[in-house]
Parts: C-alpha cells; sequence; structure tokens
C-alpha cells in the first residue's frame, strides 16, 4: 500500500504497539513502535493524526500491520 491518512485508535504504550484507523484498512491498523519514524522515545497517542504505510498480513486479529509510521 501507498502512504496514507489515518488516526491513531489506541497506543499501549507499556506493550509498544497500537491501532490506526484508516477506511483503507477495515478493522485496523496494528503498529508497532518498530515501525515508527520519529526521533528519540517513539510513542504514539490516541486520536494523534499519523501517515503510515501498512502491508496485509494476520498480526494479533488484525488484517494489516504497520510498516511505517510517521506523525503529522
Amino acid at each position: 500500500m501507498s502512504a496514507q491518512q489515518g488516526i491513531v485508535r489506541e497506543w499501549h504504550e507499556e506493550l509498544g504497539w497500537g491501532v490506526i484507523d484508516a477506511p483503507t484498512v477495515p478493522g485496523g491498523c496494528w503498529a508497532h513502535f518498530s515501525a515508527l519514524e520519529m526521533p528519540g522515545y517513539r510513542v504514539l497517542s490516541a486520536g494523534q493524526r499519523v501517515t503510515f504505510v501498512a502491508e496485509a498480513g494476520e498480526q494479533d486479529g488484525f488484517a494489516y500491520r504497520a510498516v511505517s509510521v510517521r506523525p503529522n
């Protein structure tokens, strides 16, 4: 998939993962902190807007997982 806009539904800072919602990823897109492209401590917040690239692939019950995430 190409880069798209999304909104962070939830982020579990202590576990290092969360879910991004966008029309192109029905049910949400699983995201791990290792996919975050940002300096320093990598964490997101619920409601935050992001640009992300996802791939189809089962991950913790989600049909999509993020391979790249950048905060807007």
